[in-house]
């Protein structure tokens, strides 16, 4: 028999070079390592890619991401290197990209370069999830530690309020959980995302994960925290 050839599958890493809140944060050491090496080896441990590059417009980031086996095709404009650039404008950039190269990919995995907990079996679960399920995208989520429904508030005075003061009453426990985008990584059939202009469409679904595999990283605060679960996790 032959082989079924696999499909045309990207791990786009977008790493641009102009961190405000944490100076070159794409390439920061994280326990041992810089932060970017683990979404790029994780990439390649999936087995699930038949090319993963980096969008930067950063030569040391784009040298350092060769190092650890990625790709870089050609560089990000300086019309995405900004603060406003968005997922989206990467994603339409790199496929134009790829394009003129004579190149598609059926489906991508955006996969955020700061997120040294993500793992091999969450983007393999994710990825049976946007099949099985035909969604446009697939994601992970967070479930939040309180509902929601009784969040607070401070105004300009000082004063604290209830969002929703019809919850004041309510016992926890009988209300729905509520969930966050755990900011590590979305897998997605392009043509669809890129026709509906979003990430997240009204076709989507989630894989959810415990706290002590993510952690967003904009502060020094955040970044203590995502070592010492990764140091958790695995010992150190």
């Amino acid at each position: 028999m032959t082989p079924v050839p696999m499909p045309e599958r990207l791990a786009l890493i977008p790493a641009r070079g102009g961190s405000k809140r944490i100076p070159h944060k794409n390439i920061r050491d994280f326990c041992g390592k810089p932060i970017l090496a683990y979404s790029v080896a994780a990439a390649f441990e999936s087995g699930l890619f038949t090319e993963v590059m980096v969008s930067t417009d950063d030569e040391r980031i784009a040298q350092l991401a060769r190092e650890h086996g990625a790709l870089v095709p050609f560089l990000r404009s300086p019309e995405n290197a900004n603060d406003y650039a968005g997922l989206m404008d990467v994603l339409r950039e790199v496929l134009s990209g790829y394009a003129e190269q004579g190149r598609s990919f059926q489906q991508v995995c955006l996969l955020l370069p700061t997120a040294p907990l993500v793992t091999p079996a969450r983007l393999r679960e994710a990825h049976q999830m946007l099949e099985r399920e035909d969604f446009d995208t697939v994601f992970p989520t967070v479930r939040f530690g309180y509902p929601i429904q009784r969040a607070l508030q401070r105004g300009g005075d000082g004063r604290v309020h209830m969002i929703q003061p019809e919850h004041y009453a309510s016992r926890s426990q009988d209300l729905p959980p509520a969930s966050h985008d755990a900011g590590q990584f979305y897998w997605l059939r392009p043509e669809r995302c890129l026709a509906a202009g979003r990430l997240f469409t009204d076709n989507s679904g989630a894989i959810e994960i415990p706290e002590t595999e993510a952690q967003d990283i904009d502060t020094e605060t955040d970044w203590a925290l995502a070592e010492l679960k990764y140091r958790l996790r695995h010992g150190g």
